[in-house]
């Protein structure tokens, strides 16, 4: 039996066998991981990276009507005022 990416067997018996095959597979990490101090600090560089990224290139994929309007919907979000909730 084939058991895809996330998906286990419903049969206690089976569950037992892929758990076991699955936690004591030999598996090599293909990159060494930095130490602890430097992995925040990778992590964080990641992090920026991927962010200027995705800003960058939903700045060139928006239309102006586009980008007008989100900048509405985040001022709104941000400073508009909130209606009160009767008790």
């Amino acid at each position: 039996m084939t058991v895809g990416k996330g998906k286990r067997p419903r049969d206690p018996n089976q569950l037992a066998k892929w758990l076991v095959d699955s936690s004591t597979s030999e598996a090599s990490p293909s990159t060494p991981l930095p130490s602890a101090p430097s992995l925040s600090a990778y992590m964080a560089a990641m992090g920026r990276k991927g962010g200027q990224i995705g800003g960058k290139r939903r700045l060139l994929t928006m239309t102006p009507a586009a980008r007008k309007a989100a900048a509405a919907k985040a001022a709104q979000a941000r400073w508009g005022m909130k209606a009160k909730k009767d008790k």
